[in-house]
């Protein structure tokens, strides 16, 4: 059996920025990863799928050095975002909150990131194995190496400290913790991945020079029902554009109260339509007057998972403590730090991967529910604030919000939503229901599993 100061489950950005800052601290690190193959990526890796894409001061939160990307990393620079209701378009060209970054984002190849990041890890003098399937942790607190992670070839490691990082799936995250939980309760409970997930997907188009707009991201809110369901578009490099959507698992119309409303619904659907046809629907009312969808917008099938497609799951829910006192913490999407609103969350899974990986290697896990708290906690909460006001939005409720925010804006709003009151009443409801949520999530906590919760 192998011996390490530290295991990682999972070598997605929380898993690599673990392994980067453990081995950086002098740990004895190994990274476990199962590995998918990708179109755009010479051999097996992690499941690199989201839209990628970068705030200004989401780059501050992840902690990164934008100089150090390797060329094709970055794919377009930003300079706002167009958020697009039924019958109102607002336009930000500034988040509102500082950051040491000159641009609005930009947008980024995942794949290519998260080999550079596990090229990090390497140079740092982690252990990265894929095409490793890990199939189960047992614990015994009372030894040196506390957990024993079994392998599905047959091997052993066993690790002083362990870090889950296997992304919002927690296939190996939900029965590990588990073992620290009383009586029947399991992690399932709140974050069982078909009940707290949302369903991604995207394709890689070639977008017609004239409406390629190199600079904007572009979100559709109120298009089409669900909670956080929203299509978009990032662009990228040589008019190539990720464009894709967001929607709830499992929902069906039967649950759509008003489907007439929705733009991207028609009278005959007699079930939802599938992804891609949202996606077609979409291009058809915003291009295809001017253009022929299949033919002017192709598909670039040598990028993306597989024929210029990807699906992948995104983490809807709250945040959970990691029992510490046991030597594991749990990062990113695994523990729910990503967010369906804000389409992923690259930058607070690897700084959560960062605090967690510091902290196992010297000595000082037991502080990793406060640390990220304190790192990240501000920006979760902004995100599940914003969230819970807009649940149970229906179009109109977003064309509203839209027209509030842009008289906010006329007004010369530096944020809109933390310290601008000159909305007029509407404003200044929009406003009190965020702080008010904001306060309650502080105030109540927005953890659902508690340290004190394990038994350990």
């Amino acid at each position: 059996m192998e011996h390490v100061d530290v295991a990682i489950v999972g070598g997605g950005p929380a898993g690599t920025s673990a392994a980067i800052e453990a081995a950086y601290h002098g740990a004895d690190t190994v990274v476990l990863e199962k590995g998918v193959p990708r179109a755009d990526r010479e051999g097996l890796g992690p499941d690199s799928t989201d839209a990628a894409g970068m705030l200004d001061y989401w780059i501050d939160i992840m902690d990164l050095d934008v100089s150090e990307l390797p060329e094709g990393v970055v794919l377009q620079e930003l300079d706002g975002v167009d958020f697009i209701g039924p019958a109102t378009t607002t336009h930000m060209s500034s988040t509102g909150i500082d950051s040491s970054y000159d641009r609005f984002g930009f947008t980024f190849q995942r794949a290519r990131m998260d080999d550079w990041l596990r090229e990090r890890a390497e140079d740092e003098g982690a252990q990265y194995r894929v095409g490793v399937s890990v199939r189960g942790v047992d614990s015994d607190l009372d030894a040196e190496y506390r957990h024993t992670v079994h392998l599905a070839d047959g091997e052993d490691v066993a690790a002083r400290y362990l870090i889950l990082s296997d992304g919002p799936q927690r296939t190996v995250t939900i029965p590990t913790l588990d073992q620290f939980l009383p009586g029947d309760r399991s992690v399932a409970d709140v974050m069982a991945s078909t009940k707290a997930n949302h369903i991604a997907y995207q394709e890689h188009r070639r977008v017609p020079e004239e409406v390629f707009e190199e600079n904007v991201l572009k979100f559709w809110w109120g298009w089409m029902p669900g909670e956080t369901a929203y299509p978009w578009i990032f662009p990228n490099d040589g008019n190539i554009a990720r464009i894709g959507l967001t929607m709830p698992i499992g929902m069906t119309l039967e649950d759509v109260e008003h489907p007439e409303a929705f733009r991207l619904l028609e009278p005959g659907d007699e079930s939802l339509p599938r992804a891609g046809e949202y996606i077609r629907r979409l291009l058809e009312i915003e291009y295809g007057d001017e253009y022929d969808i299949e033919e002017d917008f192709p598909l670039v099938e040598d990028r993306g998972k597989s024929g210029g497609t990807e699906t992948y799951p995104i983490s809807s829910t709250r945040p959970i403590d990691s029992p510490v006192e046991a030597g594991v913490a749990v990062t990113g999407g695994a523990m729910g730090t990503t967010s369906a609103f804000h389409e992923g969350g690259y930058h607070v899974a690897a700084r959560s991967g960062k605090l967690a990986g510091r902290l196992a290697a010297v000595d000082s896990l037991h502080r990793y529910n406060d640390v990220w708290k304190n790192i990240i906690g501000e920006e979760l909460v902004r995100n599940l604030s914003f969230a819970d006001i807009v649940k149970s939005y229906e179009p109109d409720d977003w064309d509203r919000t839209f027209g509030i925010a842009n008289d906010l804006m006329a007004d010369a709003a530096s944020e809109l939503i933390e310290t601008n009151f000159s909305g007029g009443i509407g404003g200044l409801k929009l406003v009190y229901q965020y702080k008010k949520r904001k306060r309650s999530f502080m105030k109540n906590g927005y953890v659902q599993i508690r340290e004190d919760e394990y038994t350990v």
